[in-house]
């Protein structure tokens, strides 16, 4: 039989092949996170007619003289170039900017995806379409260790954000030297317990200049709690002369960024600590991939961060349909880690990753495959019509 006329269908066999990778890339244009794949050739064996020859005894070296039998698929490859971003304005849609995978969990299997189109579930998981577990890092009292081990991300809307106690209020501002003796000004503070109750303590300013002719630039503090009175004095260039902090039902008021000028009146409240407990209401992802998390009592802390993966031979990865891909023995296994670290991408909160497929060049390979395929359909066609001339030979 004729070596042609298997070296053709050998031919129509990898081009049918092609042919079927280009589809699949046609067919999934439009699936989030979908990478492309190639199609790569090589010849088979060669068969040997004549040996080469080396020079010898006055005659020159001949080359060996081979024929091909035809052609075989080398690989498929898949292509990781960066999809186009899709801006949705979900807050549960989320796009790798650069290299990396989401790490999902199905049936207690880990496996990767370039998809970020996710959501929650009536447990307050955040899965896939498919309701593959999304992995990450809880965070405990605020905080998040990615160190730990991976788990489900959970955002149920029954999380709070604790109460805790007020220790600390700051003051700053000023208190004018110039008011008239007798001149009282009244800051209230709303401060909470550790259970979140709160509460509100009172500071009045009397101004006493006058009283202490050594002293002209001085305040009666008295608070809410029924302590003593304090004298708030001020130094000659208005910076505070004493006190410091004073105790106000067990709650430390500082007073030293409070100046003593003339002309101005603005001492207010600038800092202090404590809260209300919250519930979740809403959140945002950060380029780190730390979800914070919008709380009723006016708070925001993360509630956890999302992890990603990458592989030293991202290409040896295997599909698993569901735009899903799980390890394999030439992939290596995943580096776990946070986004934007060790040669993670950032993440974009709010987009998806679209498919690479490159249309112009799909089509091109439809053209490519089409002609390969019959090129080769013309060898065994060619080769057809020389066996049945040989058998037409006895009539």
């Amino acid at each position: 039989m004729l070596r042609s006329l298997f070296s053709g269908i050998s031919g129509l066999r990898t081009h049918q092949t092609m042919l079927d990778v280009t589809g699949n890339n046609i067919a999934n244009v439009n699936t989030t996170g979908f990478k492309a794949s190639q199609t790569q050739f090589k010849d088979t064996l060669s068969q040997v007619l004549t040996n080469a020859g080396g020079a010898q005894g006055g005659v020159g070296g001949t080359n060996p003289a081979q024929v091909g039998l035809g052609v075989q698929l080398a690989g498929v490859t898949t292509n990781f170039q960066q999809g186009a971003a899709q801006v949705t304005n979900r807050s549960t849609d989320m796009m790798i900017s650069g290299d990396g995978f989401f790490v999902v969990s199905k049936n207690g299997e880990n496996f990767y995806t370039r998809s970020g189109a996710f959501d929650f579930d009536a447990n307050g998981n955040l899965v896939t379409a498919e309701g593959a577990l999304v992995q990450g890092w809880a965070a405990v009292d605020g905080a998040v260790d990615p160190n730990g081990p991976l788990a489900p991300l959970r955002l149920p809307t029954s999380v709070l954000n604790p109460a805790s106690a007020t220790t600390q209020v700051g003051f700053d501002g000023n208190l004018p030297s110039d008011a008239a003796l007798g001149t009282v000004l009244n800051r209230d503070v709303e401060v909470y317990d550790a259970l979140g109750n709160a509460r509100t303590i009172t500071l009045s300013f009397t101004q006493s200049a006058g009283a202490a002719p050594a002293d002209p630039n001085r305040w009666m503090l008295t608070t809410s709690d029924g302590g003593a009175a304090q004298p708030v004095a001020f130094n000659a260039d208005g910076t505070l002369a004493s006190p410091g902090t004073v105790t106000v039902d067990g709650v430390a008021v500082s007073l030293a960024d409070v100046t003593g000028f003339a002309k101005l009146t603005s001492i207010e409240t600038a800092s202090k600590d404590g809260q209300r407990a919250g519930s979740l209401q809403s959140f945002t992802i950060n380029a780190d991939g730390t979800i914070i998390g919008a709380f009723s009592n006016g708070l925001k802390s993360p509630v956890g961060r999302i992890a990603l993966g990458t592989f030293a031979n991202p290409v040896g990865l295997e599909k698993a349909g569901g735009s899903l891909y799980t390890t394999t023995v030439n992939s290596g296994e995943a580096a776990i880690g946070t986004a934007g670290a060790g040669g993670r991408g950032s993440l974009v909160g709010g987009a998806l990753e679209m498919s690479n497929v490159d249309l112009s060049q799909e089509f091109t390979n439809l053209i490519i495959a089409q002609r390969g395929f019959q090129a080769n359909s013309r060898v065994i066609t060619t080769s057809d019509e020389l066996l049945q001339e040989l058998v037409n030979l006895k009539r």
